[in-house]
């Protein structure tokens, strides 16, 4: 009975945040809501001046000014920031009586992945097809089919070279007939999958928490 009545609630609270935009907070922290879940509420109710099909922003994102934010299709966001201002025009308007600004559009075209910490800086366009790596500082445009890295964030390699390196990799994995049994794309990682995983990660040591 109180697992029916915790997902009721569960499912009254995913309606009015969807639907009405109420209780987003409680909505964040009871539902939980993954990158795909979340990205139809941003679609919706968060600001942006347009998002594409199949994106996915993780719920750690941090975009400072939406309404400058065009996305394209199959673009995913992981805990990166993506700033639409400069602040620093602020304290030196103060400081010395002057009425500046600088302000920018992030314009990420179609299949684009951002990683983990990354800052994306405004005035810049990233692709299409392109991949940019954790901690990164993008401070120009990100040319298409490419991967970029690095403070500031440069082209290391090609989304070709990168994709073909990779497939090699792949072909050579201990789990690799596992890993092809799937049959997504976006498929969750099986029991199966992950044991065959760990096997090769640390042997057939049992494991334990120190």
């Amino acid at each position: 009975m109180l697992k029916f009545i915790k997902k009721a609630f569960s499912n009254w609270v995913y309606k009015q945040a969807h639907q009405n935009k109420r209780f987003v907070w409680l909505y964040r922290r009871i539902c939980q809501p993954f990158a795909y879940e979340w990205t139809v509420y941003l679609k919706r109710w968060g600001g942006f001046y347009a998002i594409g099909e199949n994106c996915a922003i993780n719920m750690n994102v941090t975009i400072t000014d939406p309404s400058y934010v065009r996305l394209g299709n199959n673009v995913h966001l992981s805990g990166c920031t993506l700033f639409g201002h400069d602040g620093a025009v602020n304290m030196v308007n103060l400081a010395f009586g002057l009425h500046l600004d600088r302000v920018g559009k992030i314009d990420i075209r179609d299949n684009v992945f951002i990683g983990h910490q990354a800052i994306i800086l405004p005035g810049v366009c990233i692709g299409p097809n392109a991949i940019v790596a954790a901690n990164s500082v993008v401070t120009r445009d990100v040319p298409a089919n490419s991967v970029v890295a690095g403070v500031p964030a440069k082209v290391i390699c090609s989304l070709d070279e990168w994709i073909d390196r990779l497939k090699q990799e792949n072909s050579q994995l201990p789990w690799a007939a596992e890993f092809n049994r799937r049959q997504d794309v976006l498929e969750p990682e099986s029991a199966a999958l992950r044991v065959a995983r760990v096997q090769v990660f640390y042997g057939q040591e049992k494991h334990h928490v120190a």
